[in-house]
């Protein structure tokens, strides 16, 4: 069982179900100027030996006031902080979008100064990090052009970006994450020696399969590409799918199953 050693650790985790006897600590990390509630239902989905633990950012939700961090590397210094004294367990990042790159270089950082590395890197919705992007930078725009171009790129609901009001509300984290998103600088480093399992939607028109499955060359270890049904946001219209294959991996996992898979083709796994 664990004690709660630091005293940032529910600021920034949120966990609709604690399980103590975890098998595995799934870390959830959302999309541009989302809170932990976009992983809400998933224990209630997950095995129930799975711990879902979501991360809340600052300046969203339940820390609204506090300000949104616009660099990576000082955000996951401070995670990696608060989180390693709960990763006595075996654990695995979810991340989608900018949420995959704060993953991946999560889990760098706790390499890197605790020795540490996930069980699994699952991966949604975002661009291997050594390419460079193909969509024009938004972060450094004015106000009202910022959010049009969001919105553009199907960032933000029609409801929301006709609501002033709630605009105005989420305006600081979403230039926060995308500030974040659009200056990290990739460097070159060993390539992860735990699995990567990386999602892509089959109407995404932000990230290509090409630019998904470029993300093979960041493990030494197996790597599996699966297409789901849905646009850029699928983890909401093909959640249960998604969901059904990050449970398939890990239960291959932890009975012993796993084996390896060397295919790059779309929806393969190790069944």
């Amino acid at each position: 069982m664990v004690s709660e050693r630091h005293p940032d650790f529910h600021t920034w985790v949120i966990r609709a179900r604690p399980n103590p006897h975890a098998r595995l600590r799934l870390f959830c990390f959302p999309y541009s100027g989302k809170g932990a509630s976009l992983f809400h239902t998933w224990s209630q989905e997950l095995p129930p030996d799975i711990e879902v633990c979501a991360i809340e950012l600052p300046g969203r939700e339940s820390r609204f006031r506090e300000p949104p961090f616009t660099q990576l590397v000082p955000l996951v210094q401070e995670l990696a902080e608060v989180l390693h004294p709960y990763l006595d367990v075996p654990f695995a990042f979810f991340g989608h979008c900018v949420g995959s790159l704060i993953s991946f270089t999560l889990a760098r950082q706790l390499r890197r100064s605790y020795q540490v590395t996930p069980a699994f890197l699952f991966l949604a919705a975002h661009r291997a990090p050594q390419l460079p992007s193909r969509q024009i930078p938004l972060h450094a725009l004015p106000d009202s052009e910022f959010l049009e171009g969001v919105h553009c790129l199907n960032g933000i609901t029609e409801e929301t970006f006709q609501n002033s009001m709630l605009m105005q509300l989420v305006l600081p984290s979403l230039r926060a994450d995308f500030t974040l998103g659009e200056t990290y600088q990739y460097e070159e480093d060993e390539p992860f020696a735990c699995p990567l399992v990386v999602f892509g939607g089959r109407k995404d028109h932000l990230v290509s399969n090409e630019e998904l499955v470029a993300w093979h060359i960041q493990t030494r270890s197996d790597f599996t590409f699966h297409l789901l049904e849905g646009g850029h946001f699928f983890l909401h219209e093909s959640r249960q799918e998604l969901l059904s294959e990050i449970s398939k991996k890990i239960l291959y996992w932890s009975d012993g199953t796993l084996r390896p898979n060397q295919s790059l083709s779309p929806n393969t796994s190790w069944r």
